[in-house]
């Protein structure tokens, strides 16, 4: 290696680290809160489908990422707004992702950790049992047709994100006798939950 590629490669290893999404304040004070929010019946109805992808959906993709990261979760879906559209964005490690009218087409194997959550139920959490692998047909962000394989965590949240825009709470598939609340922490307010 040469020294100028070498000095190219510190320089960028050295480089400071991108800011997660998450560093910033804890508000999820516009997610719609299960039996308290007015209007929160749309959680349980089928959401509409989009019929193209115009310049309102990327500005509402944008705005719901925003929304997601500033409420620590990994997923949200336009019900979850109070928009009873077939829209979820999500980040499950790889940076935020939309998915425009999403078919989970087939389903594999078995998953039962991690325990999920849901903004719209804050602090409630249980056991659910989801696919382990997913092959999904959807629209990306931009409109495009796309069509992917999902496993594990990602699998997990888009299947979690895909009940909403069914009208479906993780609370109708949980494990009933798992469902608990997580003890008011303020050291967790700050950490992601799904």
């Amino acid at each position: 290696m040469s020294a100028a590629a070498e000095s190219e490669t510190r320089s960028e290893s050295e480089a400071p680290e991108r800011p997660s999404p998450y560093d910033r304040p804890f508000d999820d004070s516009r997610i719609v809160k299960y039996g308290q929010t007015p209007g929160w019946e749309v959680l349980r109805q089928v959401a509409q489908e989009i019929p193209a992808v115009d310049a309102a959906i990327q500005a509402l993709i944008a705005e719901m990422g925003d929304l997601m990261y500033g409420a620590h979760g990994v997923g949200l879906a336009a019900p979850q707004i109070g928009r009873s559209i077939r829209l979820l964005v999500y980040d499950a490690g790889e940076g935020l992702k939309a998915l425009v009218n999403p078919v989970i087409l087939k389903k594999r194997g078995e998953q039962i950790e991690p325990e999920e959550g849901c903004l719209s139920i804050p602090g409630l959490r249980g056991v659910v049992r989801r696919a382990n692998e997913i092959t999904v047909r959807a629209q990306d962000g931009a409109g495009k047709p796309i069509r992917f394989r999902a496993v594990e965590f990602e699998a997990r949240v888009i299947q979690h994100e895909v009940d909403h825009l069914d009208g479906v709470l993780f609370i109708d598939r949980a494990e009933p006798d798992t469902l608990h609340m997580e003890p008011a922490d303020p050291a967790k307010a700050d950490a992601p939950a799904e």
